[in-house]
């Protein structure tokens, strides 16, 4: 009995050992297969991953480095001769006008500007007393843009002023600002200049001063009123009454304006060379400004501007009060009574209208310009 249970023993513990030894190598062959497991997708991982660093730097070493986005434009200005210009203005604007920036030349006449965007650009060049220039490019990105020498001209307009060629162009300027003259912003004051040195006028001009002032419509509510006057007292009978009469009497005073403007505003001025206006003198006390008020009755200047008998406007008077006799009723015909009549009445007329020229009318007038225009 105890050998069997000895056998029994050893067989037992000879199987536990065989047993033992085989879960040892499953063990074993089971850790071996995990770790080839665990360093196969390293290795993979290491020779996929070799090639992507070689390919980054060998995409370093090729790549170019980036150019900067940002630009600059610089040139020189000169005048005609080759002499650098000081202190010209020099605007850069987008193609759409828009400003960017502005500056002005230095003492070498040179320019610059910097970080500007890449883009079409516009440059106007502006000095006193020379044409604008302007220059057109594209700019590029991180581009130094040089512009060709720009020269400037003289302007026109300068040389012009030298030669005294703009003296028509100066009246012409200053007949439009008398042609905005009414007193109480209606009644038209055309021939008085406000510009004692203003410049003489050509025989157009002359014209066209009358021409504005004889359609103007308050002149035909002036002679409107003049008619209906003469018609109330019954001046000139011979014309009658009724609307008949009217008409006449409104006929004939607007012949005498149209007539006496144009022989002495137009036609004698234009003839002898003397000036139409009556020039505002406006300085000096009461007595001074009315002896010269009153002077210019008798007294005009000429187109050299110089003072001179007033041959126009007597002979215009005169001339006008002769062709007046030609339409006014035959009762009224006493020639010798009529003309002189009629004369020294618009001559007193033309004193009386100077005065308050002087003293009244200026006052009277809006919207006159502080600053005579330009005078040659």
């Amino acid at each position: 009995m105890l050998l069997r249970r000895t056998v029994g023993w050893l067989v037992l513990r000879f199987r536990a050992l065989i047993w033992l030894s085989l879960f040892l190598l499953a063990c074993g062959f089971f850790m071996s297969v995990m770790a080839q497991s665990a360093q196969a997708p390293a290795s993979q991982e290491a020779a996929m991953g070799a090639p992507d660093v070689q390919e980054t730097v060998a995409s370093a070493g090729g790549r170019e480095p980036e150019q900067p986005s940002s630009g600059g434009i610089n040139g020189t200005v000169t005048d005609q001769v080759g002499a650098v210009s000081v202190d010209a203005r020099v605007r850069l604007t987008r193609e759409d006008q828009s400003l960017i920036q502005e500056v002005l030349t230095g003492n070498n006449g040179q320019f610059l500007f910097t970080d500007l965007p890449p883009g079409p650009f516009r440059l106007t060049i502006t000095a006193q007393g020379f044409e604008t220039q302007k220059v057109s490019g594209i700019l590029l990105a991180g581009q130094s843009y040089l512009v060709p020498t720009i020269r400037l001209a003289v302007a026109t307009v300068v040389t012009e002023v030298r030669v005294g060629l703009p003296v028509i162009e100066i009246a012409q300027a200053q007949i439009r600002e008398q042609e905005k003259q009414r007193v109480l912003g209606i009644i038209p004051n055309f021939f008085v200049s406000y510009v004692p040195g203003a410049a003489p006028l050509a025989p157009k001009q002359k014209f066209e001063l009358a021409w504005k002032s004889t359609i103007d419509p308050f002149t035909f509510v002036g002679v409107a009123a003049l008619a209906g006057v003469q018609q109330a007292t019954d001046d000139f009978e011979g014309y009658g009454q009724g609307m008949q009469g009217y008409s006449k009497r409104f006929g004939a005073a607007y012949a005498d304006v149209v007539s006496g403007t144009f022989i002495g505003s137009a036609i004698l001025p234009s003839l002898l060379k003397q000036d139409p206006r009556y020039f505002y003198k406006g300085t000096g006390g009461t007595r001074s400004r009315l002896q010269y008020a009153l002077a210019n009755t008798v007294i005009c200047k000429g187109d050299n501007k110089r003072w001179q008998p007033n041959y126009s406007g007597i002979g215009g008077a005169f001339a006008t009060s002769g062709i007046s006799y030609l339409y006014y009723p035959a009762a009224d015909r006493d020639a010798m009574n009529l003309v002189l009549q009629n004369s020294l009445i618009r001559i007193g007329e033309t004193a009386l209208a100077n005065v308050l020229q002087e003293f009244v009318v200026r006052r009277l007038t809006p919207r006159l310009h502080s600053r005579p225009p330009a005078q040659p």
